[in-house]
């Protein structure tokens, strides 16, 4: 799947909006994407260093108009944990020499809130 068939939207509730501080990000997902997929996709299309990925499978609401009645569609949700302060990775190369890995990590989404 491609990153941006993956990531459907953002879910933008006063919860979510109280874990933004904390560095979580909830997103409306495909049904079939699973954890490691959800997490490559944000990283590619946000430049972020992703830490956890948390999924939830919500049910359709059963709704009715006058004596019809029907069903929303179900849908899944993801909530992303982003890593709030990037720093360098250091590991040991061939030979015993440390190598440091400073990839251009940002440290929050810009995007979610259309800014």
């Amino acid at each position: 799947m491609v990153a941006e068939d993956i990531i459907l939207r953002p879910v933008i509730t006063e919860k979510s909006n109280d874990a933004l501080q904390e560095g979580k990000y909830t997103f409306e997902v495909n049904k079939k994407a699973t954890k490691v997929e959800i997490a490559k996709a944000v990283e590619k299309l946000f430049e972020v260093k992703v830490l956890k990925v948390n999924t939830v499978s919500v049910k359709g609401k059963e709704k009715r108009q006058g004596r019809y009645v029907g069903k929303t569609s179900d849908w899944k949700k993801a909530i992303v944990t982003i890593d709030t302060n990037p720093s360098e990775q250091t590991y040991l190369a061939k030979g015993g020499k440390e190598t440091k890995i400073s990839k251009k990590y940002k440290d929050s989404i810009d995007e979610f809130m259309g800014a």
